[in-house]
C-alpha cells in the first residue's frame, strides 16, 4: 500500500476503516479533509458536488437527518495498485433513525435499512474522484412517503438531475480490469439490454438472491426477469453503456464483479416508470455481482428511482 498509511493492512481495510471514521466516530471535518482531496468530485444521481467543503457540508446534513446511521461495509470490489491509484466499488448497508428534517422531509423517527454503492478513486492516501448511487427509494417507502410525489416537490423546487452533459472530468480515466467475472457480469447485462432475457435462466442460479432499487429483496429467476424487463420496458431504446467493469477472486469469497453503467435515451415504454413520457432520462446504476456453480448467486444493483421521476415531471411540467 505504498503511499498509503500504515493504519490499513490493504486497499479494503482503508476504504472500510475511513467511512467508519468519518460517520460513526464523527471525524467529519477533520478525517473528510484528511482523506478526500481539496477538489474532490462527487457524480450522484440527484447532482453533482465539486470540492471537500461541500462533501463535509452534505455529510453533516445526512447525520443531522439521521444522526446514528451505522454503515456497514458488504464488500469492497476493487482494481489497480497503489502506484496508478485503486478504484473501489463499496456496497454499504446503512441503518438509521429518521430523527431530523431535511431533504426527505419532517422528521418521522422511522427506523430504516437501505443501501448504497460508491465507486471510489484514491491515490496516496486520498480520494479524488468519487461515483455514488444511493437508495433514494428505500429511504422515502420506510418513512412513509411516495417516490414520485416526493420528486414532484423537488421539482417544483427547481431540482435538477444529473445529466452527462454536468460531467467534469476527474483524475481518474480508468474502466476496470480485465478479469473473466467482471466479462462475465458484462456480458449478462448487455444481453439484458439487447432484450435477450433467456440470460437469467442461463446465467443466473435458480436459487438467486436479488437485492434491487427501491429495497426490493426477491429470489429466483422470476424476480430478476422481472426488475430488468421493466427497467428495459420503459426505456427500450435507450442507448446502454458500461462505464466501469471489475472481477475479483479474493481469498474466502467467491468470484465478484462490479460494473457501473449507464442507460441514455427516451421514456418511450410502459414498464417501471409507468405511462410514456417521452421525457430524455439519463440513468446511473450499479450492480454487484456474487457467483458460484450454478452462475450468478447474489445480485445488487441500485439506481436512484427518484432521480429518474426527477427527469420525467422536469419533462412533463
Amino acid at each position: 500500500m505504498r503511499g498509503f498509511s500504515n493504519n490499513w493492512k490493504d486497499f479494503p481495510d482503508y476504504i472500510l476503516g475511513i467511512t467508519k471514521e468519518i460517520w460513526e466516530d464523527r471525524g467529519i471535518g477533520p478525517k473528510i479533509r484528511d482523506y478526500y482531496g481539496k477538489d474532490v468530485i462527487v457524480r450522484m444521481p440527484g447532482g453533482i458536488s465539486t470540492g471537500v467543503e461541500n462533501t463535509v457540508a452534505a455529510t453533516a446534513a445526512t447525520l443531522n437527518e439521521f444522526s446514528d446511521r451505522q454503515l456497514l461495509g458488504e464488500d469492497v470490489i476493487w482494481s489497480g495498485t497503489p502506484e496508478e491509484g485503486m478504484l473501489s466499488s463499496h456496497r454499504i448497508l446503512s441503518t438509521a433513525t429518521h430523527r431530523g428534517s431535511g431533504v426527505f422531509g419532517k422528521a418521522t423517527g422511522k427506523v430504516i435499512t437501505y443501501r448504497g454503492i460508491a465507486d471510489c478513486y484514491a491515490k496516496d492516501n486520498m480520494i479524488t474522484d468519487e461515483w455514488l448511487v444511493r437508495d433514494n427509494g428505500a429511504i422515502l417507502r420506510q418513512i412513509g412517503q411516495d417516490p414520485r410525489k416526493w420528486s414532484a416537490a423537488k421539482v417544483a423546487e427547481g431540482v435538477r438531475a444529473f445529466t452527462p452533459d454536468q460531467n467534469i472530468s476527474g483524475p481518474y480515466l480508468g474502466k476496470g480490469n480485465d478479469n473473466e467475472w467482471g466479462a462475465e457480469l458484462g456480458t449478462i447485462l448487455t444481453s439484458m439490454m439487447q432484450s435477450d432475457f433467456s440470460v437469467v435462466s442461463s446465467r443466473y442460479d435458480r436459487a438467486c438472491h436479488l437485492e434491487y432499487t427501491g429495497g426490493v429483496s426477491a429470489h429466483g429467476h422470476g424476480a430478476a426477469d422481472a426488475f430488468w424487463l421493466s427497467l428495459r420496458a420503459s426505456f427500450p431504446n435507450a442507448e446502454f453503456c458500461i462505464d466501469h467493469q471489475i472481477g475479483l477472486v479474493g481469498p474466502l469469497m467467491s468470484p465478484r464483479a462490479a460494473v457501473r453503467w449507464s442507460l441514455t435515451g427516451q421514456h418511450d415504454g410502459w414498464g417501471a416508470f409507468g405511462a410514456p413520457s417521452h421525457a430524455s432520462v439519463y440513468i446511473m446504476g450499479i450492480t454487484h455481482v456474487e457467483f458460484g456453480p450454478y452462475g450468478v448467486r447474489r445480485e445488487y444493483t441500485l439506481f436512484d428511482e427518484t432521480a429518474v421521476w426527477i427527469q420525467i415531471l422536469t419533462h412533463l411540467g
